[in-house]
Formats: structure tokens, C-alpha cells, sequence
């Protein structure tokens, strides 16, 4: 069968990227941007760093902020009224997945206004046209979502998450820039890494792996289990790793799906608000072992990745024991919970089961499931 791989047109990596943001602009003709993020960026300061750089081109922009952590279709409705309101004719993205998801359907609905209802847009939409033209700046190592074709919306009314998977939704121009992510506090950093190592673990063993997108994993595998516990304490070489990590686990998750880590994980934060990353980290462990039967043969390369001492000489099963552990090792270290006991309440399994079988993501599972066995893996992790 076929692989298909989407990236970016252009991105650009390292200490001083974002100074790449006007020059894209400017050579393409464009003359206002609508610029999106988050209040918390703008309170610390961290959109001021490319809006400066805005202000000395004299290129116009207006603010829209109006986003939550978990984005809502109120958010993404707000924003392509913004949009429309500035006369603007391009977006600057600034932040993590929040802010990127909420521009990626305000992008799609600009140009594709039939699907003006948020909710047309669950699931692969049948869009013709692409998104406006958009730069993506990453604050967060975690989300990647400046590289991906996909995005996240919380629907606050039925009490759920929906995921949209659509290329015309990619961001024209990715910024990933370590700088832009040394203000993240510690917790923020664990949690988007452990996303991050999420998506090139269960990217890894998805049904739909193909070599291409299994170059990007491991080596996505190797750098952010490296370079996580350095990021967390603010290290250089820490961010840079980590920045780099999960833009490259990106490349691949993107392409090829993902499990029932992240189909449980958005139920948990469409509920009760759960940061993506830590409900992630917590599931991805029972997550690996519910999987391990049909996907085991594949832990002994993540372990290698992983720097696993001694993995070549173990059996499969000792090689996918050591593998789990170290993932159950490396969430401790930058402090994330084991389990769900104090988010997770009985009376919402059920609910939360039946979503997560709904969810885009579940199908790439690499062992079929049930809704029946969902309720109980999140049982064991209460």
C-alpha cells in the first residue's frame, strides 16, 4: 500500500528562527496579519517576541487571543469573525497546540466557508481549498502541531473532543525556535514532552507505521527521552533537543495515526479540563502493555532508542518489559502522576469509553478493541 507524507513547505530550526517570520511575509506580498495565541503568551511576554519584530517592519496585525488551553468551537467561531474583522490576509500562530488548532480551523472555514459549522470539520473534511496562508510558531515541545494535518476542538455542549485530519490545514511556514519555549515552567515542559513522547511511541506501532514515518519516531524517541529531564530544568541543550524532538515525532505521527492513548487522553481533558500532555503521560504506559500482544516485537527498538542497558541480549518479552519501565521511569522523573485516581470519577468511564472508541484516533490502535475493554483500562489506571 501507498504511503503518504505531508510536511511543510518550510520550516525553520534553531536559536534565532523566529527572525524568519517578516521575511515570509513580506516576500509573498501579504499586508495584515491576524496574529493567534493565547493570554498567558502575552502576559509573560513570550508574543511580544515576534510581535516586536512585527512592530520594526511596520507590518500591520491585529490580536486575537480569545483561546482556551483546550479550544473550544466558540474560540475557533470568535476567530474567523476576528479575522474578518481586520482585514487581514494572513495568520502568525504563536503558541502550542491550542493556539495552532484554533488558527487551523479559523484558516480552513476562511477559505472554505462552507464548512462554516466547526462541527463539519470533525473527522477527515472533504475541503478544496487550502488554509490561509499561515507561519506557526512553536512555543510548547510537545504538540508539534505546526507540522501537522491535524487539530483538536473541544465541544463544550456534548462534553467532547473532536479531531479534524485534513492537508489543506498544515501550516505554510513552521518556526521552531528553542528560544521561544525557555519561559515554559516546568510542569508545562514535562507534560508537553511526555505528549511529544507519546506521539513517536504510539506513532511507532499505529497500523499504519511505514518506513518513512519509523525513521522520524525513533530518532523522535531517541532525542526527547535525551533530552526531556534537561528541558524540564531549563537547560539549552535540553530545549534544543526537545524542540527538535517533537517536531520530527510530528513528521510521522502526522502521517500515519496514532492509539488508544490519545483517544482516552482527549475525553479526560473535553471533561475535566486535564492538560493533554499529563492525561497522555499517565495512559501511555498501560496504553504500551494493553498493546504489547500484537505490537511487543516493536518495544525492543524504542528500548534501543531509549538507551535501555542491556536490551540486545533480553527476549522480546524482557525487551518489552524494560521498555515500559523505562517510559513508567521517565514520566516520574519530570513528575507526572502514575494514574488517574484523583482526575478520573466512576459515574463518567462509560461516557469517557464510548468517546474514546469514537475517537479519529482510535481506528490506528495496532490491537483492535472494544469499548468494553476501554472502560476497563481506565479502570486499572483509577
Amino acid at each position: 500500500m501507498a504511503s503518504r507524507i505531508v510536511l511543510n513547505n518550510i520550516s525553520y530550526h534553531g536559536k534565532g528562527a523566529i527572525e524568519n517570520v517578516v521575511p515570509e511575509l513580506l516576500k509573498r506580498g501579504y499586508k495584515k496579519a491576524l496574529v493567534c495565541t493565547d493570554p498567558d503568551l502575552i502576559k509573560f511576554g513570550v508574543t511580544g517576541k515576534v510581535t516586536a519584530l512585527l512592530d520594526a517592519a511596520s507590518f500591520p496585525y491585529e490580536i486575537y487571543s480569545d483561546i482556551k488551553a483546550n479550544p473550544t468551537i466558540e474560540n475557533v467561531q470568535s476567530g474567523v469573525a476576528a479575522f474578518k474583522a481586520a482585514g487581514a490576509d494572513c495568520i502568525v500562530a504563536i503558541g502550542g497546540g491550542s493556539a495552532m488548532d484554533t488558527s487551523k480551523a479559523i484558516g480552513i472555514i476562511i477559505t472554505n466557508p462552507e464548512f462554516a459549522d466547526v462541527r463539519s470539520l470533525e473527522g477527515v473534511a472533504d475541503t478544496k481549498n487550502h488554509a490561509v496562508f499561515t507561519i506557526a510558531v512553536a512555543t510548547t515541545a510537545g504538540t508539534a502541531a505546526e507540522v501537522t494535518i491535524n487539530y483538536v476542538i473541544t465541544d463544550v455542549e456534548k462534553k467532547r473532543k473532536f479531531v479534524c485530519v485534513d492537508t489543506n490545514d498544515i501550516p505554510d511556514v513552521a518556526i521552531v525556535d528553542p528560544d521561544m519555549m525557555s519561559s515554559m515552567p516546568k510542569g508545562l515542559t514535562a507534560a508537553t514532552g511526555m505528549d511529544a513522547l507519546t506521539h513517536a511511541i504510539e506513532g511507532y506501532i499505529t497500523k499504519g507505521a511505514c518506513a518513512i514515518s519509523d525513521m522520524f519516531h525513533l530518532e523522535a524517541i531517541r532525542l526527547i527521552s535525551h533530552s526531556l529531564r534537561g528541558a524540564v530544568e531549563n537547560t539549552p541543550e535540553g530545549r534544543e533537543g526537545m524542540a527538535l524532538g517533537q517536531y520530527i515525532a510530528g513528521m510521522g505521527f502526522s502521517n500515519v495515526g496514532l492509539g488508544i492513548v490519545h483517544s482516552m487522553a482527549h475525553g479526560l481533558s473535553a471533561l475535566y479540563d486535564t492538560p493533554h500532555g499529563v492525561a497522555c503521560a499517565i495512559i501511555l504506559p498501560t496504553g504500551l502493555e494493553y498493546n504489547c500482544p500484537v505490537a511487543g516485537k516493536r518495544y525492543r527498538a524504542i528500548g534501543k532508542a531509549m538507551d535501555v542497558e542491556g536490551i540486545d541480549r533480553m527476549t522480546d518479552e524482557e525487551a518489552a518489559a524494560a521498555t515500559i519501565a523505562a517510559v513508567k521511569k521517565l514520566s516520574a522523573d519530570v513528575g507526572i502522576p502514575a494514574d488517574l485516581k484523583n482526575i478520573l470519577k466512576e459515574e463518567d468511564v462509560q461516557f469517557l469509553a464510548e468517546s474514546a472508541y469514537a475517537d479519529a484516533c482510535r481506528p490506528g490502535n495496532p490491537r483492535d478493541t472494544s469499548v468494553e475493554e476501554i472502560v476497563e483500562l481506565y479502570h486499572s489506571l483509577m
